[in-house]
């Protein structure tokens, strides 16, 4: 996330509080933690509806980047979600970051919608809904 503490707009998710963070997770998301050696490196956050997984916040501590953790972490969501009969796999990527919509279609994943959003802070930004179908 400290590559978005000097975005435009900043992330939200600099905003958000552990008691935030306790709330959401008691009401519906989950998350998936990486761990190499007994310590967290990566981390995603995640909703399940009737047919999807929608995935957010996917992070790597940033002196881990660069080594498949990202793709590890969603490549097990996947299957997660496959277990769980869920079809298609859904994220929501800034536009203004390149790497990341790259790394998703590395992954199979499609831009199906280009939109203006607001986030948790109120600060319009430009995004792209990816999704990819998945096969149980």
């Amino acid at each position: 996330m400290i590559e978005y503490e000097h975005a435009t707009p900043p992330s939200s998710a600099l905003s958000e509080t552990i008691e935030l963070i306790e709330q959401v997770m008691k009401n519906g998301e989950h998350a998936f933690i990486g761990y190499i050696d007994e310590q967290p490196v990566a981390m995603v956050r995640f909703t399940l509806s009737a047919q999807r997984i929608y995935f957010f916040r996917l992070s790597v501590i940033p002196e881990k980047q660069g080594r498949g953790l990202a793709k590890a972490l969603i490549e097990e969501l996947e299957q997660f979600a496959c277990t769980k009969g869920k079809m298609i796999s859904e994220c929501k990527v800034r536009m203004s970051v390149p790497r990341n919509i790259e790394l998703y279609r590395s992954l199979g994943y499609v831009v199906t919608k280009e939109d203006k959003e607001e986030n948790r802070n109120v600060f319009s930004l430009s995004v792209a809904t990816m999704e990819k179908q998945l096969t149980n």
